[in-house]
């Protein structure tokens, strides 16, 4: 008879439970899937007991079920994707029971008498007692031995206690180990996301109190651009008002220049007159003319300093002092309760002061 071709379909009906068994196991608690069994939003499934263990770890102040108090429900992460599950007031007990892993649980156990690890149990066996099965664990050494060695052997005055009660408790402290985790997990990706807010904040807050102070120079940079153009105009009708004066000047000593030039021709010519009668009767005239000429010429002048134009003076030695020292002025509350920045008290005045037409520029 053959016997590896009757062992060869019991070979792959036991790799498959194997692998059954695996997509069988909760994520929490690390055992087959305890009915009932709730499937989350993202399609994975949790035993109810471990999911709400999850859950009020996450929500330590959601009111148990049964409580007379009104809960508003909560959240907490998928441990196996990461994905926010959120409840409502009915907490765990709200989801969607998974009736078909219920059901492929009652057939798996149906067609396997074997506990979920049954071949690492089996294989376990003692190495100085060869036939002995590992059955306790040696408190005292913290390790697992079998029952001869407590009786016999190296463990005899060690404390023992039952390899099951142990695995279990180890098992039950690793699920709320994990729970811890994954609830602490959840805490600090909220608190993350809560500092991710405030840089984003922190972001728009500097962007606007940026934009608002560009706002506040570029609105001194004006009063200072027109505030020039009016001192320089005040200047420039001051030097044509002057101008216009001196060469209203040069112009009437020209023309007194031009007619004492003629004069001065005539008298000459008059001299080169030759007949004494004529000389007498032409040199009257011109003598008349000449003596007219002295007493109406009067020289005006202007006044000693008249061109110059030192009195435009400006004094900005405060006004640049304050504009070196300005800074920011803290306590301010600005937009939507948040604490802002102005400028100091110098430099709102300053860009508060109306520019006058035609002021004077003395300083």
């Amino acid at each position: 008879m053959n016997f590896a071709l009757g062992f060869k379909p019991l070979l792959r009906e036991t790799n498959a439970m194997d692998s059954l068994e695996k997509q069988l196991i909760c994520p929490i608690c690390l055992e087959m899937f305890s009915k009932p069994v709730v499937i989350l939003p993202c399609q994975h499934n949790l035993c109810r007991k471990c999911a709400n263990d999850v859950f009020q770890a996450s929500n330590p102040l959601w009111q148990s079920r049964g409580s007379s108090s009104v809960s508003t429900g909560g959240r907490f992460r998928c441990p196996s994707c990461r994905h926010e599950v959120v409840l409502d007031r009915h907490g765990v007990y709200g989801l969607q029971r998974n009736l078909l892993v219920e059901n492929i649980i009652d057939l798996y156990k149906q067609e396997s008498t074997r506990p979920i690890h049954p071949k690492s149990e089996q294989q376990q066996m003692c190495e100085e007692h060869g036939e002995e099965k590992i059955n306790i664990y040696c408190l005292t050494c913290e390790t697992p031995t079998c029952s001869m060695c407590k009786v016999f052997g190296a463990h005899k005055d060690c404390e023992v206690a039952p390899l099951q009660n142990v695995y279990k408790r180890q098992k039950t402290e690793l699920s709320d180990g994990i729970a811890l985790l994954v609830a602490g997990n959840d805490r600090i990706q909220a608190l993350i996301s809560q500092l991710e807010e405030v840089c984003r904040t922190i972001e728009e807050n500097g962007r606007r109190q940026k934009q608002h102070l560009c706002d506040k120079f570029d609105g001194l940079i004006g009063i200072l651009e027109e505030r020039k153009k009016d001192l320089v105009q005040c200047i420039g009708r001051e030097q044509d008002q002057k101008l216009g004066h001196v060469r209203s000047l040069i112009r009437c000593h020209g023309d007194h220049l031009e007619g004492a030039v003629k004069l001065v021709e005539a008298a000459i010519h008059s001299m080169e007159e030759p007949q004494m009668a004529v000389f007498l009767q032409s040199s009257k005239e011109v003598f008349q003319k000449i003596t007219d000429t002295a007493k109406t010429s009067s020289i005006e002048r202007t006044e000693p300093g008249y061109e110059s134009m030192s009195h435009f003076v400006v004094n900005t030695d405060d006004v640049a002092d304050m504009l070196r020292t300005m800074t920011f002025q803290p306590g301010c509350q600005g937009e939507e309760g948040e604490e802002g920045y102005v400028l100091e008290d110098g430099a709102e005045d300053l860009a508060a002061q109306p520019s006058t037409e035609g002021e004077s520029a003395r300083y």
